[in-house]
C-alpha cells in the first residue's frame, strides 16, 4: 500500500491553532497548555508515523477530571476552528457545481436558455429544516463560530479595522476566548420553542439574504427572470411523529413566529427603500398609477409632497405594519405615523411593490426597477410569502389509524375500524370523504390523542385563512404501507374543512406517504397505482399537477444495510415512475436524508445528479437535519455554495440526456441487483441473525449516554423497547459514529463485492455509472473516518467477553475486506487516493479524534461501574459533542 502524502495544514488552520493555544495559555495556565500540548504533538507524531512515536506516553492517563474537561473542550475547539478554515478554503465546494456549469453543459447537449426557463416555470428545489437531533453543539457556541468567519473574511480583503473600529485580530482573538469560556453542553433538554427559534435564526440571518441574490444571479445567467423556484421548507412545530411535545400549539408558534420573522424583514426593506426612492416630480416623469398610489397612501406631508415614491412607500409600510399586527398579534417593531388596512395575502403586497416598479421603468429608471433593494424586496415576496418557510405536518399511520377508528365508532358509523380488511377500508373512507356531514361533534368527547390529532387540523385550517395555502401544504404520513393510511389523512382533513367533497373534491394540503423499510419501497408502486385507481384522488392530483412520495433513507438503512438502501431507493423511485407516468401525474420525490452516509449523507450534488434518469422532473425536496444545517447554511457565503449545488444538479438531472446506454444501464443494475441481495443477507445475520447483538451494540457504543446531551426535544426510541427495530435511526448511526466503526455506512458491501465474480463489471460501474459510483465515494469516507483499533477498545466494554470477541471479530473481518475490495474496485493504493483535499482534511483531524476516544472508553468504564463524581458524566458528553464535532457528518 503506498504511503499518504506528508500533511500541510491551511493557513487558516495553522492561524487559528496559534490564537487557540495563546487563548488556553492566557485563560487556563501555563502547565494545562503544555499538557494539552504535549497530548496533541504525541498524538499527531504517532499519525505521521515519526519513530518512536509509538513509544510515547500520550499523557492521558495523568489528567485529572478537571483536566479532562478542559483538554476535551480543546481538542472540540480546534476541530471547530478546523472546519472553519476547510469551509473557507472552498473544500465543500464541487466542481462544476454551480448554475452557469450546468448551462454550460447541457448547452453541450443542444440544450438552451428556452428549455431551461420552460422546465423553471413549474420546478421546485426545496431544501426543508427538520430537528432531528444530530447537532450537539449550543446556538451559541456557534454564532462565536459564525462571527470569526466573518472576520476572517474581512482579513481576506487585507482590512485591519472593523466598521466599529476594532482589530481584526483582536476581534479574533477576543471570539476564540469567548468560545473558550462558553458552556458547551446544554444544561436543559430542548424544547419545541427552542429548536423553532434555531430554525428561525437560519431563515432569517442566511435564506432571506440568500436566496434573492441567488435567483438575481441565475436572472443574469439565463437572461431572464427566472420563477421563484428555489423555497425553503421546515418540519419544525409540524412533526408529530414520535415526539409528544409538538401539539396544535407548537404549529401556531412556528408560524407565527416565522410571519412575525419575514414580515419584521419586509417593514427593514420598504424603510429603507423609502429613504432610497427620494426622486423629485420635478426631476422626473411620475407614472399615473404611481401617483395614484401615493395620493391613497394618506401621506400628506408637506416635506414629501414633490417625493410620490417615498409617500406611495409611506402607504405601503402602513399597510404592511397593520399585516404584522394582524398576523402577530404584536404592534410592528417600528411604528408608522399613517395608518392602513392590512394586505389580505402576499400578492397584494407584491402587487404594490410592481406599481413602484413599473413606475421606475416606465420613465428610464429600469436599473432601480428590476435589481438592488426594489427587486430584491419583490423577489422576497415570491419566494417566502407571509410564512418565510412552508411547514410540512407529519405523523405516524399507526395514530391516524387509532384516531379514525375512534371517530367513527364515537358517531355510531363502525363500530372495530382495526377489525376491517384493506378493501373495506378503503369503501367505507371513500364513502366518508364523499359526504359532507363531518364525523366528529362539539357534545362527544374523546380521547388525548384525538382530540390533539384534531386540534392540529384545525390548527393548519386556522394557518391557511391566516398565511395562505403556501404556509402548509404537506402532510407525511410515516410507515405508509395502504391507500388506506392516505385516505386516513383526507378524513382528518375534511374534519377542518381541508379536503372539501363534491363533484370536483379539493385537497388544501396534499397527503404524501413517506416509504421507510425496504418491504414498503418494494411496495410503493403498488400502492401508488391503487391510489391515482381512485377517480377522487386522481382528479385531485391532476388538478395539483403533481403527487408528492417521500422516500426514506434512515429506515431503510437501517433495515437492510448500506447497499441496500442505497439500491433500494433507486429501484423504487425507478418503478414509480411508470406509475406516474400512466396516470399522466407528475411525480415529486421528496428524500428523506440524514448528515451520515448511514442516513443518506454525502454530496448532494452528487445524490442528484445519481438519481433515477426522467424521476426529478424539476422538483424535488431534501431534508436538512441536525449538524447538516449548521455545515451547509451557517454562513451566507456556504448557503450559496450548497443552494447553489442543488439548484444546479436539479437542472442536470431533470435535462441532461442519460450518459448510460441502456444495454449498459441493464448489466450494471442486474449486477447491482446481486450485490444488494449478497450485502443484505450479510447485514442481516449480523444485525438481526446473531444473538446478543442487541446486548453488544448497547454495552460497545455510548448508546445509552448520548440520551443525557439534551440536543433534541423527541425521545430516541419509538417505543418503550431496547429492540433494534424500535429505535430510531439518528442514535442508531450516532453511536456507531462515537465508536469510530460506523456500520451503518459500510458493513456489507465488502461481502457482496468479493463475492461478485465479474471485478471489469465492477470497475466500469465505479467508472460510468452514477449511483454506483457516488455509493462507492461516500463509503470511502466513512472507511477512512473509522478505526478498528480504536473501536476494539469500545468492543472491550461488552460484559460477555466471548460475545464482544465474537461480533467485534466479524465487524473487523467485514471492514477490512470491505476496504480490500473497494480499493481494487476503484483501482487505489489507500483511501481517498484520488480525492487528495478529503484525505487531507480527515487525516488532520485523526490525531485529534484519538485521545478523545480513548477518553471516552476510560470514562464509560469508570461511568458503568458506579463511579457517581458528577464530572465524568460531564466528561463522556463533552467527548461525545468533540467527536461529533470532529467527524463532522457523523449523525
Amino acid at each position: 500500500m503506498a504511503s499518504a502524502p506528508p500533511i500541510t495544514n491551511n493557513p487558516d488552520i495553522r492561524y487559528l491553532g496559534r490564537v487557540l493555544g495563546d487563548v488556553i495559555r492566557a485563560y487556563g495556565g501555563d502547565a494545562l497548555f503544555r499538557r494539552i500540548e504535549y497530548i496533541r504533538s504525541a498524538s499527531v507524531d504517532r499519525h505521521r508515523g515519526i519513530a518512536g512515536a509509538d513509544s510515547i506516553d500520550p499523557g492521558l492517563d495523568s489528567l485529572s477530571l478537571d483536566e479532562t474537561l478542559d483538554f476535551v473542550r480543546s481538542f472540540m475547539l480546534f476541530s471547530m476552528l478546523a472546519n472553519l478554515a476547510e469551509d473557507r478554503q472552498g473544500i465543500a465546494a464541487e466542481p462544476g457545481a454551480d448554475v452557469e456549469h450546468a448551462i454550460a453543459r447541457l448547452k453541450e447537449h443542444g440544450i438552451g436558455p428556452e428549455r431551461i426557463a420552460e422546465l423553471l416555470e413549474h420546478a421546485l428545489v426545496a431544501p426543508v429544516l427538520t430537528a432531528h437531533p444530530t447537532e450537539v453543539r449550543r446556538k451559541s457556541m456557534i454564532d462565536h463560530r459564525n462571527r470569526i468567519a466573518e472576520l476572517m473574511a474581512l482579513k481576506d480583503q487585507g482590512v485591519t479595522e472593523t466598521p466599529d473600529g476594532d482589530l481584526i485580530d483582536e476581534g479574533i482573538v477576543r471570539q476564540v476566548a469567548l468560545l473558550w469560556q462558553t458552556r458547551v453542553l446544554r444544561q436543559e433538554r430542548l424544547y419545541v420553542a427552542d429548536e423553532v427559534e434555531t430554525a428561525l435564526s437560519y431563515l432569517r440571518d442566511v435564506f432571506l439574504p440568500t436566496l434573492p441574490a441567488l435567483h438575481a444571479r441565475w436572472d443574469r445567467a439565463l437572461g431572464s427572470r427566472v420563477p421563484a423556484f428555489l423555497r425553503p421548507g421546515n418540519w419544525i412545530g409540524g412533526d408529530r411523529d414520535g415526539n409528544p411535545f409538538v401539539t396544535a400549539d407548537s404549529l401556531r408558534l412556528t408560524l407565527s413566529r416565522s410571519a412575525e420573522t419575514v414580515l419584521s424583514h419586509y417593514l427593514d426593506a420598504v424603510h429603507a427603500l423609502g429613504a432610497e426612492l427620494s426622486i423629485s416630480s420635478h426631476h422626473a416623469q411620475i407614472d399615473a398609477d404611481v401617483a395614484a398610489l401615493a395620493e391613497r397612501s394618506g401621506d400628506d406631508a408637506a416635506s414629501r409632497a414633490d417625493e410620490p415614491y417615498r409617500r406611495a412607500l409611506s402607504g405601503i409600510y402602513a399597510r404592511l405594519a397593520a399585516t404584522y399586527r394582524a398576523l402577530t398579534g404584536k404592534p410592528a417593531p417600528r411604528p408608522g405615523a399613517l395608518t392602513g388596512e392590512r394586505y389580505p395575502d402576499p400578492a397584494a403586497f407584491r402587487a404594490d411593490l410592481a406599481t413602484v416598479a413599473h413606475g421606475l421603468a416606465a420613465h428610464g429608471a429600469e436599473t432601480l426597477a428590476s435589481s438592488g433593494a426594489l427587486g430584491r424586496l419583490i423577489r422576497s415576496v415570491d419566494i417566502f410569502g407571509f410564512h418565510l418557510a412552508t411547514l410540512d405536518m407529519r405523523q405516524n399511520s399507526a395514530v391516524h389509524e387509532r384516531v379514525i377508528a375512534e371517530l367513527l365508532k364515537v358517531a355510531g358509523v363502525e363500530g372495530d375500524y382495526a377489525a376491517l380488511d384493506e378493501d373495506a377500508r378503503v369503501e367505507l373512507l371513500r364513502r366518508e370523504l364523499a359526504s359532507p356531514r363531518p364525523l366528529t361533534s362539539r357534545y362527544a368527547s374523546y380521547s388525548e390523542e384525538t382530540a390533539s390529532e384534531l386540534a392540529i387540523v384545525h390548527a393548519a385550517a386556522q394557518a391557511h385563512e391566516r398565511y395562505g395555502r403556501a404556509a402548509i401544504r404537506q402532510y407525511i404520513v410515516s410507515m405508509a404501507q395502504s391507500v388506506s393510511d392516505l385516505l386516513e389523512v383526507h378524513v382528518l382533513l375534511k374534519e377542518a374543512g381541508l379536503y372539501v367533497p363534491g363533484d370536483a373534491p379539493q385537497a388544501h394540503i396534499m397527503a404524501v406517504p413517506l416509504f421507510e423499510t425496504i418491504g414498503d419501497l418494494e411496495a410503493a408502486p403498488g400502492i401508488m397505482r391503487a391510489w391515482f385507481a381512485l377517480p377522487e384522488i386522481a382528479a385531485i392530483a391532476k388538478t395539483r399537477g403533481h403527487q408528492e412520495v417521500m422516500i426514506g433513507y434512515s429506515d431503510s438503512n437501517k433495515d437492510g444495510g448500506y447497499l441496500t438502501s442505497t439500491w433500494g431507493l433507486s429501484k423504487g423511485s425507478t418503478a414509480l415512475k411508470p406509475v406516474f407516468e400512466e396516470a399522466g401525474i407528475g411525480m415529486q420525490l421528496f428524500h428523506g436524508r440524514g448528515g451520515a452516509v448511514g442516513r443518506g449523507g454525502g454530496s448532494s450534488f452528487q445524490a442528484i445528479q445519481a438519481q433515477p434518469a426522467g424521476t426529478v422532473q424539476g422538483r424535488i425536496r431534501i431534508t436538512e437535519q441536525g449538524e447538516v444545517i449548521a455545515a451547509k447554511y451557517g454562513t451566507r457565503e456556504s448557503a450559496q455554495t450548497n443552494l447553489e449545488a442543488m439548484a444546479s444538479a436539479t437542472l442536470l438531472a431533470s435535462l441532461e440526456p442519460q450518459q448510460l446506454s441502456g444495454a449498459d444501464a441493464a448489466r450494471f443494475e442486474d449486477a447491482m441487483e446481486t450485490l444488494s441481495g449478497t450485502a443484505f443477507t450479510a447485514y442481516r445475520d449480523l444485525v438481526y441473525g446473531t444473538e446478543g447483538f442487541r446486548s453488544f451494540f448497547r454495552q460497545m457504543t455510548p448508546i445509552a449516554e448520548i440520551a443525557g446531551l439534551k440536543i433534541g426535544s423527541r425521545p430516541a426510541s419509538r417505543k418503550k423497547s431496547d429492540a433494534i427495530e424500535d429505535l430510531r435511526a439518528i442514535p442508531w448511526v450516532f453511536s456507531w459514529a462515537q465508536a469510530r466503526v460506523m456500520l451503518p455506512g459500510w458493513y456489507g458491501v465488502g461481502a457482496a463485492l468479493s463475492e461478485f465474480e465479474d471485478r471489469g463489471l465492477l470497475r466500469e460501474m465505479a467508472a460510468g455509472w452514477p449511483l454506483f459510483a457516488s455509493a462507492l465515494a461516500n463509503m470511502e469516507m466513512v472507511l477512512a473516518k473509522s478505526d478498528m483499533g480504536i473501536a476494539g477498545r469500545y468492543a472491550a466494554l461488552v460484559e460477555d467477553r466471548a460475545l464482544g470477541d465474537a461480533v467485534f471479530g466479524r465487524i473487523r473481518d467485514g471492514w477490512r475486506t470491505t476496504h480490500d475490495q473497494l480499493l481494487e474496485v476503484t483501482r487505489q493504493t489507500r483511501l481517498l487516493e484520488k480525492h487528495p483535499a478529503l484525505e487531507t482534511s480527515i487525516r488532520l483531524r485523526l490525531p485529534y479524534i484519538e485521545p478523545l476516544n480513548l477518553l471516552q472508553v476510560e470514562l464509560l468504564k469508570r461511568h458503568r461501574a458506579g463511579e457517581t463524581d458528577p464530572k465524568i458524566e460531564q466528561g463522556i458528553l463533552l467527548s461525545i459533542n468533540a467527536i461529533a464535532t470532529a467527524l463532522r457528518n457523523s449523525g
